[in-house]
C-alpha cells in the first residue's frame, strides 16, 4: 500500500468521486518560483508541494495513489503537460527514487518515450519485455537496462490531453495487460483528465513542482515498542550482516556484523549513501545493484574486495519501501562479472551510477537534438537534476558578444543584464570563454574575491562555467550555479569538462542546422508567391504548412493568375522530394505554368507544354499538379490534373464531394503525356478547395478515409467565409490524421468581393 507524505506526515487524501467534467491546458507562459519551505532528507516533500494549488495536486495524487495500489505497479510515474505545452513534467512517483527519476522529469512530446508516444498517438502504449524496450525506446533501455515491462497512456478529457502516466512491473508481471488492468488504467486517465480540466478552468492548474512528489509505501501495521525491540535484537544476533536502505538509496538501520565487515561505525553511516561512503567499492557497482532492484523488483547481487585481502559478497532485496541487504564474507577470490559502466579514474562522491547513467542519457539524446534550442533543452532537462544544480545558463558567442539562448532557474530580468556582454569583458563569464578555462567557485565569496564585478542571482553560493569549445573553437558557455556551497571533487569537475566536450559539438551541429534551416526556408518562401493578385468576383484563401525534413524542404506550391476580364486560373502542385532540387524544380514547373496559363491554353495544354519542358530538363523528379481555368462571366471552370488528388467541391445547395477528373501522368515521366480536359458548372456560391496530399496522408491513416471524411466536414462549413473554411479545414485535418508532409491548401469561390489574404498565411502544426 502507498500513500502521499510530507514532512508533516500528513497522509493525502484519495479522490473516489467520479466528477462531473472536472478542465483548458495548464496556463501558458513561465512556471512561477515556487515559494515555501525547502525539503530536507532523503523523501521529504514541502508543504508547498503537497497542499498548494487548491488541492488539485492532493486529489490527482490520490487517484494515482489508488491506480498504483489496484494494478500492483512496482514503478510509477505521474506527468502533467507543461504550461508551454510542449513537454511532459513529472509531478508524482511511486516505487523508485527521485535520482532515478531525474532522466524522465521532463519529456518533450516530440522525444522517443513511451509516455510521449502515447501522448502523440492518444492511445495506450505496452511494452512487453526489455528486448522491446531496446528496440522501440533504445534511450529509455540504455538507462534502464532491466527486465522490466512497461504501460504508457495519455492522461484525456474528451479529445484534449492532460498529461501522461507511465507504469512499471517485474518479469514476473503477464506479458500483456489483462482487461481488468486495462479499464483501472482507463478510469485513472478520465477522472484524471476531468480533475485537471476542472482545475484549470478555475484558474488553479496543477503544475510541476521543483520536485515530484513521492508516494511511499505504509506498512500493514505499526509494530509496538517491544516488537521492534525484539526485531532489532533478533538483527544485532545475526552472524550475517545486513542493513536496511530506502528507495533513496540511504542507510537507515545495520546491525553490529554488517558494520564490522564494512569497517565503517554506525553512525558513519547511518542516513548516508553506501556507495559515497565505502569508498573501497569497486566502481559504480553497488549503486548500480540499488538502481536494478529498486527497477526490476528482482534480488541483485554483487562481490567487492575491502582492502587489504577481504571479499565481501553483497545481496540486496527488494521492497515497496526500500531495498535489505545482506553482507557476507566470501572465502578467496571470486570470479568477478562486469559490474556495469566504468566512471572516470578517482570518480566517487556525487557523481555515481546514476549521475553516469543520467549522462549516457543525455549523450543519446543530444544526438537526436536538431536545432540550437532543442540542444538547450535537453541539456537543461538532464544535467539540472544529474548534478543537483539550481540554475543554468548556455551562452553563445556571437559577433564579440555573449548571447543567452537558455536559461533555467533564472528570471529573464536578470538574464537581460548578461546578454550582450562583450567578449572582452572583465567579467567571469566573457573571461572564462575567451580564456577557454573551466572555473569552479565553491563560493560566493570566492567567486567575489577573483572578480569583485560579478553579478549574483538572489543567493547562489557555487558556480561552474564550462567554456563549450569544438575543434579548438569556442562556440559558447555552459554555467551551473547551486544554492549552497558546493566542493566541486575532482571526479565530479572531470566528468563536467567532458560533458561540455559533448555539448559544444551538438551546439555547433544545431547552429549549422538552424542556419541551414533559415537558408531553405528563405528560399522556399521566396519561390511561393509573395501575394495573390486580387481578381473581383472570386474570393481566394491560400494557406501553406511546412512540416519540416530536417534542413530540408518541400516542394509544394500553389498560385492565382489574373488571366483577363472575368477569367482567372489556378493551380496548385507538388514535386517529389524534400531537398534544395525540389525546391527549385517547384520554381521552374510554377513558372512554366504561369506563362503558359497567361498564353490562354487549356488545361490540358498548360500541363502538356509544362510536362515537356520537364521531360527536356529531366530534373530526376516528378511532380503533380493540378489546373484549373474559372470562367467568372460563363460561370464555369475547367481542369486537368497530372495525378494530383481532385479538388473538393461543395455546390450552393450545401452538397459536397470529390470532384471526378480523369487524370494524367506525372509531370516528368514521358514527353508525350496527354492530360484530358474536364468542364464543369461553377455557379456563384460554388466552393473549390485544391490541396496537397499532405492534407489527408498520414501514417497508419487511408488517404480515401481521410478524404472523406474533410468533404463530410466542408458541408458543415456552408455559413464560412473562405479564409474561415481554409483554417477549419486545416484544423480538422491535423486533429484526425496529423501528417508529416508540407500541406498546400487554395480555396476559391466565385461571387465574392475578391478580397485575398496574403499567400503565405497560415498556422503552422503546433502540439503532438
Amino acid at each position: 500500500m502507498v500513500r502521499l507524505w510530507d514532512q508533516s506526515g500528513v497522509v493525502a487524501a484519495g479522490f473516489s468521486g467520479t466528477g462531473g467534467r472536472l478542465g483548458a491546458h495548464a496556463t501558458a507562459g513561465v512556471r512561477p518560483t515556487r515559494p515555501g519551505t525547502k525539503a530536507t532528507g532523503a523523501n521529504a516533500v514541502t508543504r508547498h508541494d503537497v497542499r498548494s494549488k487548491t488541492g488539485g495536486m492532493r486529489r490527482l495524487a490520490g487517484l494515482f495513489e489508488g491506480l498504483v495500489r489496484n494494478t500492483d505497479t512496482a514503478v510509477g510515474m505521474l506527468y502533467v503537460l507543461a504550461p508551454d505545452e510542449r513537454a511532459l513534467d513529472l509531478v508524482a512517483l511511486s516505487g523508485t527514487s527521485r535520482r532515478i527519476a531525474a532522466p524522465w522529469a521532463r519529456i518533450a512530446l516530440d522525444d522517443a518515450a513511451p509516455v510521449a508516444q502515447a501522448m502523440r498517438e492518444r492511445s495506450l502504449v505496452w511494452v512487453g519485455n526489455s528486448r522491446e524496450l531496446a528496440e522501440r525506446f533504445p534511450r529509455v533501455a540504455l538507462v534502464a537496462p532491466y527486465e522490466i515491462m512497461l504501460a504508457a497512456a495519455p492522461i484525456m478529457d474528451g479529445d484534449e490531453a492532460w498529461g501522461a502516466v507511465c507504469l512499471l512491473w517485474p518479469v514476473w508481471h503477464p506479458p500483456v495487460l489483462s482487461p481488468g488492468e486495462r479499464d483501472v488504467i482507463g478510469i485513472f486517465c478520465g477522472r484524471s483528465g476531468r480533475l485537471l480540466r476542472h482545475y484549470s478552468d478555475r484558474g488553479h492548474p496543477v503544475v510541476a513542482g521543483a520536485d515530484p512528489l513521492i508516494l511511499r509505501a505504509v506498512r500493514r501495521r505499526e509494530p509496538g515498542r517491544a516488537e521492534a525491540l525484539a526485531a532489532y535484537d533478533f538483527a544485532e544476533r545475526l552472524p550475517t550482516g545486513c542493513c536496511s536502505l530506502d528507495l533513496e538509496g540511504r542507510v537507515r538501520f545495520l546491525n553490529a556484523a554488517a558494520a564490522d565487515l564494512l569497517g565503517a561505525g554506525a553512525a558513519d553511516l547511518m542516513g548516508s549513501l553506501p556507495w559515497e561512503r565505502l569508498l573501497w567499492v569497486d566502481g559504480p557497482a553497488f549503486e548500480d545493484a540499488y538502481r536494478a532492484a529498486v527497477i526490476s523488483k528482482q534480488t541483485t547481487s554483487f562481490t567487492a574486495l575491502r582492502p587489504p585481502d577481504q571479499w565481501l559478497s553483497f545481496r540486496l532485496v527488494p521492497g515497496p519501501s526500500g531495498v535489505s541487504v545482506t553482507v557476507t564474507p566470501v572465502a578467496g577470490e571470486p570470479e568477478r562479472a562486469a559490474d556495469g559502466p566504468a566512471l572516470p579514474p578517482g570518480a566517487r562522491g556525487p557523481v555515481g551510477a546514476s549521475a553516469m547513467y543520467q549522462l549516457m542519457y543525455l549523450a543519446a539524446t543530444l544526438t537526436e537534438a536538431v536545432g540550437v534550442q532543442d540542444v538547450v533543452d535537453q541539456v537543461a532537462d538532464q544535467l539540472v537534476p544529474a548534478f543537483e544544480a539550481q540554475g543554468l545558463v548556455v551562452l553563445t558567442a556571437e559577433g564579440g558578444r555573449l548571447r543567452v539562448v537558455g536559461h533555467r532557474g533564472y528570471s529573464d530580468e536578470f538574464m537581460a543584464k548578461v546578454d550582450g556582454t562583450p567578449l572582452t569583458s572583465a567579467i567571469v563569464t566573457a573571461r572564462a570563454l575567451s580564456r577557454g578555462t573551466p572555473l569552479f567557485f565553491t563560493s560566493f565569496a570566492d567567486l567575489h574575491r577573483a572578480y569583485p564585478q560579478a553579478l549574483r542571482f538572489r543567493n547562489r553560493d557555487a558556480w561552474a562555467f564550462l567554456p563549450l569549445i569544438t575543434s579548438g573553437r569556442p562556440v559558447g558557455l555552459l554555467v551551473l550555479s547551486y544554492d549552497r556551497s558546493r566542493p566541486f571533487p575532482q571526479a565530479e569537475r572531470n566528468v563536467l569538462i567532458a560533458l561540455a566536450g559533448l555539448i559544444a559539438q551538438a551546439l555547433d551541429r544545431a547552429h549549422l542546422y538552424d542556419t541551414k534551416h533559415q537558408l531553405a526556408r528563405t528560399l522556399q518562401t521566396g519561390l511561393l508567391p509573395k501575394e495573390l493578385p486580387r481578381i473581383p468576383g472570386l474570393e481566394v484563401a491560400a494557406r501553406y504548412l511546412p512540416a519540416g525534413h530536417g534542413s530540408e524542404i518541400g516542394g509544394d506550391f500553389y498560385d492565382l493568375i489574373h488571366c483577363g476580364t472575368n477569367c482567372a486560373a489556378v493551380t496548385i502542385g507538388d514535386v517529389q522530394g524534400h531537398n534544395l532540387q525540389a525546391a527549385a524544380l517547384m520554381g521552374q514547373v510554377r513558372i512554366a505554368v504561369h506563362a503558359h496559363a497567361t498564353a490562354h491554353s487549356s488545361p490540358g495544354d498548360v500541363l502538356a507544354r509544362t510536362n515537356r519542358l520537364l521531360s527536356d530538363l529531366d530534373p530526376g523528379l516528378f511532380t503533380s499538379c493540378l489546373f484549373a481555368h474559372i470562367d467568372l462571366e460563363r460561370h464555369a471552370a475547367r481542369l486537368a490534373t497530372a495525378g494530383h488528388p481532385p479538388p473538393l467541391i461543395r455546390r450552393p445547395d450545401g452538397s459536397a464531394g470529390i470532384l471526378g477528373l480523369t487524370p494524367g501522368l506525372l509531370l516528368g515521366i514521358a514527353p508525350d503525356g496527354d492530360y484530358p480536359t474536364t468542364e464543369i458548372p461553377l455557379p456563384p456560391g460554388t466552393l473549390l478547395a485544391l490541396y496537397t496530399d499532405g492534407l489527408v496522408e498520414s501514417p497508419g491513416v487511408d488517404a480515401e478515409s481521410a478524404t472523406g471524411d474533410l468533404v463530410r466536414h466542408l458541408v458543415a462549413t456552408a455559413d464560412l467565409g473562405v479564409d474561415a473554411v481554409a483554417d477549419s479545414l486545416l484544423e480538422h485535418a491535423l486533429q484526425t490524421a496529423p501528417g508529416t508532409d508540407d500541406t498546400a491548401l487554395l480555396v476559391v469561390r466565385p461571387g465574392g468581393a475578391g478580397v485575398s489574404p496574403p499567400a503565405n498565411e497560415g498556422r503552422r502544426r503546433t502540439g503532438p
